[in-house]
């Protein structure tokens, strides 16, 4: 078979021009190409210092096994689980920045590319293939990249947007056939649906909304079934939204920017947000560099940025991407919504996380953890939201901001926190 004259290859032949040396980037999330990922080890005796790039991936990491220290050197722009291990004890290495800054190292040269692994949709009546759920930084990846390896999978949607490449600028193409990945994520648990509630309540009628994936935004996303003509520009989303789209309750009319449509990076889920994004005229995926660029947010009304947190200090510092010294994740795109949705007219900053972990450990702290990150300043937060409550923090003093902070932190907790507060404001 063959897509105008290009015949499909093998992954083990098509990998063949990665040479030692070369920087290669790997597609993200749900179109993470296994295939390809595992030829490219396989090859790992011939090779040297090949610089493997990428944001989130999904599947093995079989390249970061000790044996291919050698072979493979690992930078990740973001951290998640299947390679977390390996970054915390240096096998990996993290690179702190920006979703919407990563496209410009690309594209600037600052981070050359000589081959971009992705996944791609078999091509249309034109010739071409789609990045499908994944367009984030993927996009400026394969324009930069000397050549282009795809896996063309009749599992990946064609999604409108950024994210398409024709046929002819592929060097080589690989059939795959695999399911793509997923996410499926549990049912909230009660201490996420008062969360929910909350951010609900904060909710308005006609805002642009941006949230993650996880229970929290889950059960925010249950809890909006009465609300009218909420639109949406996101990093990522999931399957929640599918719901409210179908009940008519994001319609996109009242936003400044791509009016009517639902705008983001990438979508990783289950198979039934892939299929509603395929050939879905609302659904636009681009760039990363336009999605969070804080310009584009703040023109939609009401922006309601909703993102979690590790652990917050009583003055309202973030820390959402590291548990002390240990990597956990990366900054993302955090601080831009944050940032955004502050600027934009009637918007609301929230961070939201529950008030103890699953071990009943607070994550109301009076200081952050020795070595951790400030993901988000304290002067960006505006609503800080646990299951005890709301805080609302613009515009609050240390000694006002410690104090709504506290209260909605864990009952058990919040005595100390008050001695705690009291020691740091008054200098003892």
């Amino acid at each position: 078979m063959n897509y105008e004259g290009k015949e499909f290859v093998s992954a083990n032949e098509a990998v063949k021009i990665i040479k030692s040396g070369d920087k290669v980037f790997i597609h993200t999330a749900a179109a993470t190409p296994a295939v390809l990922i595992e030829a490219l080890t396989t090859r790992a005796n011939d090779l040297r210092a090949v610089e493997l790039l990428s944001i989130h991936t999904e599947g093995p990491v079989p390249y970061a096994d000790e044996k291919y220290a050698k072979n493979f050197i690992i930078n990740t722009f973001f951290v998640g689980a299947n390679i977390r291990p390996y970054v915390n004890r240096g096998r990996a290495n993290y690179i702190p920045v920006f979703l919407s800054e990563i496209p410009a190292l690309f594209r600037s040269g600052a981070k050359q590319l000589d081959v971009a692994m992705v996944t791609v949709s078999p091509p249309n009546e034109n010739g071409y293939c789609s990045l499908g759920c994944s367009v984030d930084v993927s996009n400026a990846a394969i324009e930069t990249a000397n050549y282009v390896i795809a896996l063309v999978n009749p599992n990946m949607p064609s999604v409108q947007g950024d994210g398409k490449i024709h046929i002819n600028k592929i060097y080589a193409i690989v059939k795959g056939e695999n399911p793509l990945f997923t996410s499926t994520t549990k049912e909230p648990t009660a201490v996420e649906n008062k969360i929910g509630q909350f951010i609900s309540e904060i909710v308005e009628d006609g805002a642009t909304l941006q949230m993650g994936i996880g229970g929290i935004p889950n059960a925010a996303l249950t809890k909006l079934i009465h609300h009218k003509n909420l639109g949406i520009h996101t990093e990522m989303f999931s399957d929640g939204l599918v719901d409210l789209v179908n009940k008519g309750v994001i319609t996109g009319m009242n936003k400044i920017t791509d009016v009517g449509k639902i705008v983001s990076s990438f979508v990783f889920g289950t198979k039934m947000v892939y299929d509603f994004i395929d050939r879905n005229p609302m659904v636009e995926l681009r760039d990363s560099d336009y999605v969070n660029d804080t310009r584009i947010i703040r023109q939609n009304p009401k922006v309601t940025a909703i993102n979690s947190a590790i652990e917050v200090d009583i003055f309202g510092q973030v820390c959402a991407d590291t548990i002390g010294t240990k990597q956990y994740s990366g900054v993302g795109g955090q601080m831009d919504f944050i940032r955004g949705a502050a600027l934009s007219k009637g918007g609301k900053p929230i961070i939201a996380l529950p008030s103890i972990t699953n071990k009943g450990i607070s994550r109301i702290v009076s200081t952050l953890k020795k070595g951790a990150d400030a993901t988000t300043s304290r002067a960006h937060v505006h609503y800080l939201i646990t299951e005890f409550g709301v805080a609302y923090l613009h515009g609050k003093s240390l000694r006002e901001r410690s104090t709504a902070i506290i209260g909605i932190a864990h009952p058990a907790i919040r005595e100390q926190l008050a001695k705690e507060a009291f020691e740091i404001l008054s200098g003892s």
